[in-house]
């Protein structure tokens, strides 16, 4: 009998294909018709339960770092989030001796818990719309220009207001539905965040590139960290000894219950940026103009940034951070392009613009603003410009340090010195060397010159030290980015570099800057001649959308500000076949023996393939399947910023950590198709055998309290 239902139960696994459920909805105003549908979908809490009270599901969601997301499960306010969200805070600590990164890190006390310099956690107190107070102030009645002016001093007169009720409060006035409705939003931000636990990254980033947007996933990817408060008042302090553990009145229950097909998931975080109401122009110039732009150019210096971080330790440290932001969004622009144009979305779009004309024609909806074809000429009118603009700032763009100190120097830093002396005053760039590789640095600027050369066609929006190139260097753009770093003024840190002497007006280095300088400032001018008129345009198409489906409920585009998402647990079909919804521990082990074999991804400690390999693991088993659930799939709406987004089933329990959309969806940010839309996130229990199976964190899992 037992294996009759055990048969059924995988029968009904490999049916299960659940439609997702679209939408990144702000919780304050959550449509009666999105909660109903909830409920119908075995969501258990009432209404209010999510934004209202002490006791809200949002009290417990952070902003973390302002990039990522994460939620307080502990009465003593320790913060899950993924371990790529806390990797530049996990690699600032490391070093060739104490390589958190390669070793893993645990504290064994509140005194060994790791402060963090500039990280934050942000919660979120109160959410409104004053979308008529702006209009009654004269909002539509300015130009575009003074558009963003405008907002930024009402957003400034809003803080000073929230600031004197309660000085630990912050304000941010945000645009919503492309600037249709404006949004105020109060945060209270906590700048003590200790880093608590790590795994290394051989766990916490397995798969790397090979399985990154991919699915099955075996990634354990967590970390811990802990907020710290003043111990006298309770609230936000910058880091002191003497703070305390914050004692939130929210934190997540976290359940060791687990999830069959069908089950209710709903992630709450903050997403970063998606373009969903984008016409079908700005698609094209999306995939054309910038996406391949980024990835192309990338992928020249990815190539270079491994070589030298698998030769040597001290580089892969400093680069580690730098490489996997790289190369997230590297592979995301290949897979957007491909999603692009696999499903036809420039003419799915086009189709639906036609239908929105034919609304507006029989309507006269926005008669006289709405203009297709002048949107069309727009796009068309600046579509050189934005190409150019992508290769220079993926190609100049903090792609090394000469280029970094050359565009700060001439966009002008603090001059120092004796006011009335000119030929006394300098500027002085500080000693960063540890947060850089010469030999890595000059090789990519070499590489990234004559790349940008190849791409960009147009002469005048190609640097006019390339004339340099030719007639000094013999049209050799690394011997040029090599005499740059031997020789420029700039790369000498630490050392007063006097502005007013004919040594720095000449310099190689300076006139670099200012060569870069003048064609940013071309590319600029050439964008901002349609900039305004193109915002005005896509924000016109949005509200006809609106103004067409208003008996439909609408999400606004995300950016980044909380919001809710909900679906179910369950697969989708990949490449015609069902993906299963979860993997497991015998997965992964398969996974390391490739390792073994060389495939550098799958690479993990032996310590990691004996836990992985037992065959009982006790309360973190799955009920239903009797194996450890690594990873699972939701069909949840995310993007980038969700990642280390709570999941939760419909008790409001945490089941999970998003961390990862699937390749066969990446272009979601402009277009949600709901068969294929995965959320990938780590199960928790999976993240909690790992603390106590490797980390022997046992005072932190007995502060957890799992259920």
């Amino acid at each position: 009998m037992k294996k009759l239902l055990f048969l059924l139960f995988a029968i009904h696994c490999s049916l299960f294909t659940a439609k997702a459920d679209e939408g990144m909805w702000t919780l304050y105003n959550l449509p009666n018709a999105v909660y109903e549908t909830m409920k119908m979908e075995n969501y258990e809490l009432p209404y209010g339960a999510l934004y209202y009270g002490d006791d809200a599901v949002k009290n417990c969601v952070v902003l973390f770092g302002g990039f990522c997301s994460g939620v307080v499960v502990s009465p003593d306010g320790l913060v899950f989030t993924n371990h790529h969200c806390g990797f530049e805070a996990i690699r600032s600590h490391s070093t060739v001796e104490h390589d958190y990164m390669l070793n893993g890190f645990v504290s064994n006390s509140y005194e060994e818990e790791l402060p963090n310099k500039d990280l934050f956690v942000s919660f979120m107190i109160e959410q409104k719309d004053v979308t008529s107070q702006l209009d009654s102030l004269g909002l539509n009645t300015i130009s575009e220009a003074k558009r963003g002016y405008f907002i930024d001093s009402l957003e400034n007169v809003f803080s000073k207001q929230i600031k004197a009720q309660d000085s630990t409060l912050r304000a941010e006035l945000k645009p919503y539905y492309e600037g249709n409705r404006y949004y105020l939003t109060t945060y209270r931000d906590y700048k003590d965040v200790r880093l608590v636990f790590a795994l290394p990254k051989s766990m916490g980033k397995f798969g790397g590139e090979t399985d990154n947007w991919m699915w099955p996933r075996q990634t354990c990817d967590f970390s811990v960290f802990r907020i710290y408060v003043d111990p006298k008042t309770g609230g936000p302090a910058k880091y002191s000894k003497d703070n305390v553990p914050y004692h939130p009145k929210k934190w997540a229950p976290v359940s060791l219950q687990g999830y069959v097909p069908g089950s209710f998931s709903m992630t709450i975080g903050y997403p970063g940026s998606t373009s969903r109401y984008l016409s079908s122009y700005g698609i094209k110039e999306r995939r054309d103009a910038q996406n391949e732009p980024r990835y192309k150019t990338r992928e020249v210096k990815q190539d270079i940034m491994i070589r030298h971080m698998r030769a040597d330790e001290a580089v892969r440290i400093k680069y580690d951070s730098k490489y996997a932001q790289s190369s997230n969004y590297w592979k995301n622009s290949i897979g957007m392009n491909k999603c692009i144009d696999s499903i036809g979305l420039i003419q799915q779009k086009a189709a639906f613009e036609a239908k929105i004309r034919q609304w507006q024609d029989s309507t006269g909806f926005l008669k006289g603003q709405l203009d297709f074809d002048k949107l069309e000429r727009l796009y068309q009118q600046r579509f050189n410009a934005m190409r150019a603009m992508m290769y220079f700032n993926e190609s100049f763009g903090r792609s090394d340090e000469m280029t970094t100190r050359a565009l700060r120097v001439t966009r002008g830093m603090p001059i120092l010195g004796d006011k009335d002396k000119p030929k006394k005053q300098y500027i002085q760039l500080k000693d960063n060397s540890d947060e850089w590789d010469y030999n890595l640095d000059r090789e990519v600027l070499g590489a990234l010159m004559s790349f940008y050369r190849e791409q960009v066609k147009d002469s005048k929006y190609l640097p006019d030290f390339y004339s340099i190139v030719d007639k000094d260097f013999g049209g050799d753009c690394q011997k040029y980015a090599d005499a740059l770093y031997k020789n420029s003024l700039l790369m000498k840190s630490g050392k007063k570099l006097f502005v007013n002497k004919k040594s720095y007006e000449k310099d190689l280095g300076v006139k670099y800057g200012e060569s870069l300088l003048e064609v940013l400032g071309e590319i600029r001018a050439d964008l901002l001649a349609t900039y305004d008129s193109i915002d005005i345009q896509e924000r016109y198409l949005c509200a006809a959308k609106l103004r067409m489906e208003e008996d439909m409920p609408n999400y606004s585009d995300a950016n980044m500000t909380m919001r809710l998402s909900y679906g179910q647990v369950g697969e989708y079909l990949l490449a015609g076949k069902p993906s299963g919804y979860y993997t497991t521990a015998e997965s992964i082990v398969e996974k390391m023996i490739q390792g073994e074999k060389g495939v550098i991804d799958y690479e993990a400690e032996p310590i990691m393939k004996e836990l992985l390999s037992k065959k009982d693991f006790g309360k973190y088993t799955d009920k239903t399947t009797g194996k450890l659930h690594l990873c699972f799939l939701s069909n949840n709406d995310i993007t980038g910023g969700n990642s280390g987004s709570p999941m939760f089933n419909g008790k409001g329990e945490l089941i999970g950590l998003a961390f990862d959309g699937n390749w066969d969806s990446l272009s979601s940010d402009i277009f949600f198709d709901s068969q294929l839309a995965r959320c990938i996130g780590v199960d928790i229990r999976y993240v909690l055998y790992m603390m106590e199976s490797w980390g022997k964190a046992d005072r932190l899992l007995k502060e957890i309290n799992a259920q």
